[in-house]
Formats: structure tokens, C-alpha cells, sequence
């Protein structure tokens, strides 16, 4: 890969909903990639990848991931085979892009990093939502003091999933990475520490509302950051209304933002990030900025998940930084652990 016109060969593990919406269309639409090899064991899904990726072989068995030819494995499976199988991409010389959660516990991403130091293969992270429209424009505001004095951070990702779609969540403990904190929960965290820094101090609320439920299904979590801002998360799959995707407030105006970004939509609708219209915000889904009625609309930065691609490609065939530091992510589990733990026993 030491010539920027080679492509880099891509093997995605797993075609549930991270591999067949997010990783696929995103390495198929990079002209750095090749995608050459898909596992999936269901018969449904291997049919789809079959019509949507010809040029890529389809298999059921990981072993063909292992014994292919490929410079990077996309690691797309449940979260509690995560660790392990970046690890034997890791060791078998390929490099390792993890799903959200990056493992199930800090000890595990922390050793996983250092399997990754020792073998010389990179291992990131894909914290997609780095890349939402919303959170690029927050950033934005902040960065050019539009908005200042930041105290409170407000963030939610909701949902109205009252039944289990996916068999392995139905039995997916917190142990095995279940539950609204790994899923949802992982995203609104790395936002806000990207956003305000360490946390020094968390309150949680966990319920698991589904009736004989394996994990919490529905979460607010409350942080005091090291920098002073307070940063309050509501997380939840069983939401029948929906608050503000952002309120922050600050020291002389506040931002508020409703619906989600609409890359996953797009995405899983067959838009592909090359068209024109990906990743752009409707007017009517615009944030404000301001004071109650005196709040303005703030034109949405373009969405861009396929940067994070770009940015992964750029790594691999430049050594520039990875897009996501792997070690932000286990502080992101580091965390999570944490606040399972306020509430066991």
C-alpha cells in the first residue's frame, strides 16, 4: 500500500445493519478500497451482498477472512466478538477497523491496543457520529465563538423500538456488550468528550423497559467535565416522542437542534455519499442559535461519513493520524463500565 494508487483490499466481517448500511457503501463508493470478501452466515443477507457487491466474494466461514489476501479487516459483528476477532486480524498482519463498542471492557481495549503497538498494524475505531451534520455544526459554532461559555451540553439519541429485531440483542447481557450504553450510549459519550474533555464526576439512571429484557433499554447519564460543563445524555430504544437531538447553553446565547442526522437513512436507502445531496440538511431540520424567539437558524454543515474512510485511507497509505485515536474509545468504555457498575447488585 506504499503507492497511493493501490487499493486497499477490505474484508468486512458481518452484514447485519453496521456492515450492509455503513461500511459497505462507504468502502464501495472510496476509490482506495477494493471490497473483496464479506462474511455473513445468513442466507438472506449473503443473497443481498451477492446483487449489491458482485466483484466481492461472499462467505460464511471467517476463516476465508484469514487466509484472503487483504490489507484490512471491518470488523462488523455483535460487540462481544469484537475484541477477539481484531485481535487475530491484528496478529494475522492485517490491519483493523472496529465497529462501536471497541470492546466490552477498558482492559480489553487497552490490551488490544497494545496487540496493535506490538504487531506494527493500526486498529481504529468507527465512531461515525463524529461526523453527523449537527455535531460538525456544534463544533463549528464553538470553535469560531459563536458560541460561548458553554455550561450545559444536552444531548439525546432516541428511539421507538419497543420489540427486539436482532436475535443477538435479545440475549445480550451488558457482559456481552447489550444494551443502550455500548449501542446508543457509546456515541452521545464520545461526543461530549470530544466536545468538553474528562469527566470527574457521573450520575446514571438505568432501566431496562422491556419486559424480561437482558439490559438497560433506557438511560440518562449526567457528567461534570474537568473544563466545568455539565453534559446531560438521555439515551433510549423505546421513546415514543423524541426531545431535542442538542441544547447547549451558554453564557450569552444556546443552540438547539432536533432530529438526527440523516446519513444512516440515506445510506440505508441506497444513496450513496457521492451523490450531491448526502449528507445535506434540510432548512427545516436546521438548528438555532440565539435566545428563545430571537434564535436564528444555522445553516447545517454537510454531513460526512465517508471522511472517516478518506481520513482511514490516508493513514494506511501515508501513515497520517488515524481518525480515531482507539485510545478515545476505551475511555469511552472505561465509562460505560463505570456506570454499569454504579448500578450492580
Amino acid at each position: 500500500m506504499s503507492a497511493r494508487t493501490a487499493p486497499i483490499r477490505t474484508g468486512i466481517i458481518g452484514f447485519g445493519l453496521a456492515g450492509r448500511v455503513f461500511h459497505a457503501p462507504l468502502i464501495s463508493s472510496n476509490a482506495d478500497y477494493s471490497l473483496d470478501v464479506i462474511v455473513t452466515s445468513d442466507p438472506d443477507r449473503a443473497e443481498t451482498a451477492k446483487r449489491s457487491y458482485p466483484r466481492a466474494r461472499i462467505v460464511a466461514d471467517i476463516q476465508d477472512v484469514w487466509t484472503s489476501e487483504l490489507d484490512l479487516v471491518v470488523i462488523a459483528s455483535p460487540p462481544a466478538t469484537h475484541a477477539g476477532l481484531a485481535n487475530e486480524a491484528l496478529e494475522r498482519g492485517f490491519a483493523a477497523l472496529v465497529d462501536k463498542p471497541f470492546a466490552i471492557t477498558e482492559a480489553e481495549g487497552l490490551a488490544l491496543i497494545s496487540r496493535s503497538d506490538r504487531v506494527g498494524k493500526p486498529v481504529t475505531v468507527f465512531h461515525n457520529r463524529r461526523w453527523d451534520a449537527d455535531y460538525l455544526t456544534l463544533r463549528e459554532l464553538i470553535a469560531s465563538g459563536e458560541l460561548t461559555g458553554v455550561h450545559r451540553f444536552e444531548s439525546r439519541f432516541e428511539t421507538w423500538k419497543p420489540s427486539t429485531t436482532k436475535a443477538w440483542k435479545a440475549h445480550a447481557t451488558p457482559e456481552l456488550g447489550g444494551g443502550v450504553l455500548y449501542d446508543l450510549g457509546a456515541h452521545l459519550i464520545d461526543q461530549a468528550l470530544q466536545l468538553f474533555g474528562p469527566v470527574m464526576d457521573i450520575y446514571s439512571e438505568l432501566t431496562t423497559r422491556r419486559p424480561g429484557g437482558p439490559a438497560p433499554d433506557d438511560a440518562f447519564v449526567a457528567f461534570l467535565h474537568e473544563s466545568g460543563v455539565r453534559t446531560h445524555l438521555w439515551m433510549s430504544t423505546v421513546a415514543a416522542q423524541k426531545g431535542p437531538r442538542f441544547r447547549v447553553l451558554g453564557a450569552e446565547s444556546a443552540y438547539t437542534k432536533w432530529h438526527l442526522d440523516g446519513q444512516e437513512a440515506a445510506l440505508a436507502a441506497g444513496v450513496p455519499p457521492t451523490d450531491e445531496n448526502y449528507g445535506v440538511e434540510p432548512e427545516t431540520s436546521w438548528g438555532r442559535l440565539g435566545i428563545d424567539s430571537a434564535a436564528e437558524p444555522v445553516p447545517a454543515r454537510r454531513g460526512q461519513y465517508d471522511h472517516f474512510y478518506a481520513l482511514l485511507s490516508e493513514s494506511l497509505h501515508r501513515g497520517a493520524p488515524l481518525p480515531v485515536d482507539p485510545r478515545d474509545a476505551v475511555a469511552v468504555i472505561a465509562i460505560i463500565e463505570q456506570i454499569h457498575a454504579q448500578h450492580a447488585g
